[in-house]
């Protein structure tokens, strides 16, 4: 399979996963290689329109993390610039949605964060051994 055809492939199921939660406004039920996600609303940093981006699901104590890793990739996927630009968005777990404010993690913060990513999703461990970019974890604070 050829990588441009794979990045399709990740694109329709992001597609069909957004999709389903807008349909029947849930995240329950929908889950990428056996772990649930959570749906961010995002605004494009440069476009300024709505992008809807699953990640995975995250949580500790009424606050989430969520992991810009790409696969591993050399570089940032685009909803992380998207956050940095505007950092206060909507996301919905389940049937609740609140509207958060992300900061990017450091330090022990940051090393607290991914040890519970890893724990969710085990995968992140093997991404952040594919690239030499430190993988950005950001915190999400209900406001």
């Amino acid at each position: 399979m050829s990588d441009e055809t794979a990045k399709r492939g990740v694109r329709d199921m992001v597609r069909e996963q957004v999709e389903q939660v807008l349909a029947t406004g849930t995240t329950e039920g929908i889950e990428v290689l056996g772990a649930p996600i959570v749906l961010m609303t995002l605004r494009g940093a440069k476009s300024g329109a709505v992008r809807h981006t699953p990640v995975m699901r995250v949580e500790h104590d009424g606050k989430y993390a969520v992991v810009a890793s790409k696969g591993g990739a050399p570089e940032h996927p685009t909803w992380y610039h998207n956050i940095k630009a505007h950092p206060e968005f909507p996301l919905q777990d389940g049937t609740e949605t609140k509207v958060y404010l992300a900061h990017e993690a450091e330090g022990d913060e940051r090393a607290q964060w991914w040890d519970r990513a890893v724990a969710a999703f085990p995968s992140y461990a093997e991404y952040q051994l594919k690239t030499d970019r430190t993988i950005p974890v950001f915190v999400l604070d209900p406001q």
